[in-house]
């Protein structure tokens, strides 16, 4: 079987890991994130400026010809020519330290946001100057495309390798694309409020964007809201969402969290994505304890499963949906009233559809989960989709499974088609649109495997009496060459007695 050739950015993760010799790459990530975010915004600002130079009405150093642009003004001794060549001085961190503060004091939607920690001791500077080289490289320019918006693909590209290298750690701040692109293309985000509330680097809001590109929409027409509580992926984040070009001004950070302290107390969201933190215990309930939030039931102290669930479904518009990934205990857990909460939740007529997804999806966590989609406003009340795509996947690496396009497409379409009553039908050990009444049946427990059965084996074609022949026949000449066997033993055993 012939190699696959490496994509561009998967030669440029090779070549900037090998230079990161002694440095854990959770601290490595922020170093080289920030380059290309530096470089990246250096592009676009040199776009520009190269077309206001041209125009003798314009003045290419004036900053709000840039902000009119919706483009960051980078400062001189910011720019990428002045960056790369002094990549070979020994003073080369300091020199991009003060480069993002310059940056940072020009653009005020970037304050407190770029990483100032090149000139740290144990980096070593010959690998920043040879780092800051390989990211200039004139093949940049590859696969005939602007520069400027291969970086983007780049910094994404990056994030998913860091959050693979950190393994448990990255999980925190990224969900895998798959996943991402899964519950994206599901719920169909075309024009409204996107929310998430434990936002991570962003990749819910950077793959919506995408979504709408693909479908012909208008960027202009989403608006963003999230909140994080890390505020090192909050930073991560901002530079993300400003690649895409996404206003990140609704995304928040403070240390309390979603849930002690809500940034979007008054919104109501067209759409929800989320993957918060799997099974979180001590989340502030004994604070929290009578918080309008809890309309289903009062969530326990010691996993904050369905708080979550009904944080976002309290911001949740009339007529908005959701779609959360969440531990696959949340579909059967009867613990301190989950089961009572799930119950309300399905008999309310929100649970929509349930996918259970394989192991080995998640960078933080081998066990299984799933994605829960809800919505309100709902016509067909009396119907839950249960899709079961345990089995479905590939091995990337030896720990880490992935979802194809084929797999990707195969899910949404089988949503898509049931909800717009299109050319759906129930396939056994895959999906199965069931009743209320055949929920009520398995107590309200959720795991699709209980609804969508296991697959017949496929028919080759074979009589069973014809098969039954078969088998009866092997077995004969298996039992007849173990009689052989035990017979060849015992003369063996015989010659050897007469030889002692």
């Amino acid at each position: 079987m012939a190699k696959t050739k490496n994509t561009f950015e998967q030669d440029l993760f090779k070549a900037a890991d090998k230079l990161r010799k002694n440095i854990d790459a959770a601290e490595y990530k922020h170093v080289v994130l920030g380059l290309i975010f530096l470089k990246y915004i250096s592009e676009s600002f040199d776009e520009l400026y190269q077309k206001l130079v041209a125009d003798e009405y314009s003045d290419a150093e004036d900053r709000d010809e840039y902000i009119a642009e919706n483009t960051f003004f980078v400062p001189k001794l910011a720019r990428w020519s002045h960056i790369h060549a002094q990549a070979k001085l020994p003073s080369i961190g300091q020199t991009i330290d003060e480069a993002m503060e310059a940056v940072e004091k020009e653009n005020k939607e970037l304050k407190n946001v770029l990483p100032q920690v090149y000139g740290k001791a144990n980096l070593d500077k010959t690998a920043l100057g040879e780092l800051i080289d390989l990211i200039s490289n004139t093949e940049l320019q590859a696969e005939n495309e602007n520069s400027k918006d291969l970086f983007g693909r780049v910094y994404e590209y990056f994030l998913g390798e860091f959050a693979n290298a950190e393994g448990k750690k990255g999980g925190q701040f990224y969900t895998p694309k798959a996943i991402v692109k899964l519950m994206v293309e599901m719920i169909e985000p075309y024009k409204g409020r996107i929310y998430d509330p434990a936002s991570g680097s962003g990749g819910m809001f950077i793959m919506s964007e995408k979504f709408v590109t693909a479908h012909s929409g208008n960027i202009k027409d989403i608006t963003v809201y999230g909140q994080e509580s890390n505020q090192t992926t909050w930073k991560l984040s901002r530079m993300n969402l400003a690649i895409r070009n996404i206003n990140s001004k609704f995304v928040s950070w403070n240390t309390e969290g979603s849930f002690l302290k809500d940034a979007h107390p008054d919104l109501k969201a067209d759409y929800i994505l989320a993957n918060p933190p799997f099974n979180q215990k001590e989340w502030g309930i004994d604070i929290l304890q009578d918080d309008a939030r809890w309309q289903y039931g009062t969530p326990p102290n010691g996993n904050a499963n369905f708080g979550w669930m009904q944080h976002m479904l309290y911001h949740l518009s009339p007529r908005g949906v959701m779609a959360t990934v969440l531990a696959n205990g949340s579909l059967s857990s009867n613990t301190s009233g989950e089961g009572d909460i799930r119950k309300t939740l399905v008999e309310a007529g929100l649970v929509e559809c349930i996918v259970a997804l394989p192991k080995q999806l998640f960078y933080n966590t081998g066990i299984p989960a799933c994605i829960w989609y809800l919505r309100r406003g709902r016509t067909n009340t009396n119907e839950v989709l249960f899709i079961d795509a345990s089995e479905m996947g590939f091995m990337k690496s030896r720990v880490h499974r992935d979802f194809t396009e084929e797999d990707i497409t195969k899910i949404t379409d089988t949503y898509l088609n049931w909800k717009k009553e299109g050319d759906y039908q129930d396939i056994k050990g895959y999906c199965k649109a069931a009743t209320l009444d055949a929920i009520r049946k398995h107590n309200h427990v959720l795991t699709p495997g209980r609804y969508v059965g296991i697959p017949d084996e496929e028919d080759d074609g074979i009589p069973f009496l014809d098969k039954m022949a078969d088998l009866t026949a092997t077995l004969q000449q298996q039992m007849q060459e173990e009689e052989a066997l035990n017979q060849e033993i015992k003369t063996q055993l015989a010659n050897i007695g007469f030889r002692l």
